[in-house]
């Protein structure tokens, strides 16, 4: 099997979901050459050994093609829902009263269990619960502890065990189940790079998932309630990077608000230096069909304008019919949306001012200097990532080469914006980092005899956090 390109010629990372569809090693190969970056690995299907299988596949991959490649764990995160009728389901019409309360029974056209004493104990007058992922809606007129008379605004059938989303309260629930907490342990000691956090809601929740992970993998947390979007900036600061989970959003919140939801995300994950994902939907005929929609493909455009770090396939390549072509074709939307000559102008327009600190300068200038000189690269040198995720925040029109002694932080920077990450052994000097900048962005095809790049590192060597020189290098001299 041929080698994939050693650097690709796109800046926003393409994410693949596996699944039947995509699990041996061949498949995976095939979608690592077609475009993906990172690997999703969905905990809410599929068995631990499934997962682990998928996950050595990847492996053997990376070593293949010799550059790193992240691998998320999406964990299932509580899944609300109502109990069982007597007969399967209920008609239900326009305007009639229906009760939710704790009782097991099965329930029939006047009530049903919803056994989560937690939606109760939040739930106010006038709040609604969207059932069947908002094909049934209804309006709480009176609430207790373990019941909610509603009346139907909309819908006219509901079935067992549908799902239930309540977009107007903050629930008193963790955003790890039983099953989250023993899936989230096997796919640490699998070595996974990324842990994606379903059903936060406050910063609390990303702190209860960090205590439980330590430094042993990034968390990403997914922004599919309301309430999440409400405490944006403190989710920010403790998540490592966040996704627009717009399938989920998208029901609990009305479909003209998630367009400028997103803007809104990307626009201050990017003024945090966080890492921002673009998921769900985003070529959803491609699960049974050959090609996207006209929409879709714009869709996945306006994500590659708006300077997303990533945007994600679910379905399209875990379960579709043509996993490899919506690799393919997401690649090439990605691809010709940065040729546009305004896309950069665009990212530019939005840049915000650095921080009031050195590293922020320093970064900050590389960028001034590259553009000013004509560099076709800069190399920054990370222990953390946080000197790379800097220069990331900049949206540079040229590639940013990330070279760390940790293979974990290589793996993980695979996610960010125009990286190309490198593990390589740790230097020594200031000489020999310039150096192996300048060699290692020449094997790569970042650059050729002639050409400079700007070399970003902190000193000493192996400080976190400290980003306080730079240096222009010309490769061949």
């Amino acid at each position: 099997m041929t080698l994939a390109p050693v650097h690709r010629n796109r800046q926003t990372k393409i994410i693949a979901t596996l699944g039947p569809a995509s699990s041996s090693r061949e498949k995976i190969r095939a979608l690592f050459d077609a475009g993906a970056d990172v690997f999703r690995l969905n905990f809410s299907h599929g068995s631990h050994d499934d997962h682990r299988a998928r996950l050595a596949a990847i492996r053997e991959v990376e070593a293949e093609a010799g550059r790193p490649i992240a691998v998320i764990a999406d964990l299932q995160g509580p899944k609300l829902r109502v109990g069982v009728f007597t007969k399967g389901a209920v008609d239900l019409q326009a305007g009639q009263a229906f009760r939710l309360d704790l009782d097991p029974a099965p329930g029939d056209g006047a009530r049903v269990q919803l056994p989560h004493p937690e939606i109760f104990a939040a739930l106010e007058t006038g709040n609604e619960l969207l059932c069947d992922d908002g094909k049934v809606r209804l309006r709480v007129t009176a609430c207790g502890k373990d019941y909610a008379d509603t009346v139907v605004v909309a819908g006219t059938r509901l079935s067992d065990r549908k799902g239930v989303n309540v977009p107007d309260a903050v629930l008193g629930l963790s955003p790890l189940t039983d099953k989250d907490r023993a899936d989230l342990a096997a796919a640490l000691d699998m070595g996974v790079d990324w842990v994606a956090l379903s059903f936060v809601q406050r910063a609390e929740d990303v702190a209860e998932a960090r205590g439980l992970i330590g430094n042993r993998a990034a968390i990403i947390a997914k922004l599919e309630k309301p309430a999440a979007v409400k405490n944006l900036l403190p989710i920010l600061e403790l998540a490592d990077a966040v996704m627009v989970a717009r399938g989920d959003l998208g029901v609990e919140m009305p479909p003209e608000d998630v367009p400028r939801t997103q803007k809104m995300i990307l626009r201050e994950a990017r003024r945090a230096g966080k890492p921002v994902i673009v998921a769900t939907q985003m070529l959803e005929s491609m699960v049974a069909a050959p090609a996207p929609t006209r929409a879709e493909a714009s869709d996945v455009a306006t994500a590659v304008y708006d300077g997303a770090d990533a945007i994600m396939l679910s379905a399209e390549s875990a379960s579709g019919q043509y996993p490899v072509e919506a690799v393919t074709i997401m690649d090439r939307i990605a691809s010709h949306t940065q040729s546009d000559l305004g896309y950069h102008a665009a990212l530019d327009a939005q840049h915000q001012p650095p921080k009031n600190t050195g590293a922020d300068a320093i970064t900050s200038a590389a960028k001034q200097v590259a553009e000013t000189i004509g560099a076709v690269a800069i190399a920054t040198y990370t222990t953390s990532g946080s000197t790379t995720l800097r220069a990331a925040r900049e949206r540079p029109q040229i590639p940013i080469l990330c070279l760390t002694s940790r293979l974990e932080t290589a793996r993980r920077m695979t996610l960010s914006f125009g990286v190309h990450a490198v593990h390589n052994a740790d230097v020594t000097s200031f000489s020999e980092m310039v150096g192996k900048a300048v060699a290692i962005a020449m094997r790569d095809g970042l650059v050729q005899p002639g050409q400079s790049i700007v070399v970003t590192a902190g000193v000493p060597f192996g400080t976190p956090g400290t980003t306080n020189v730079l240096r222009i290098a010309v490769a061949g001299e």
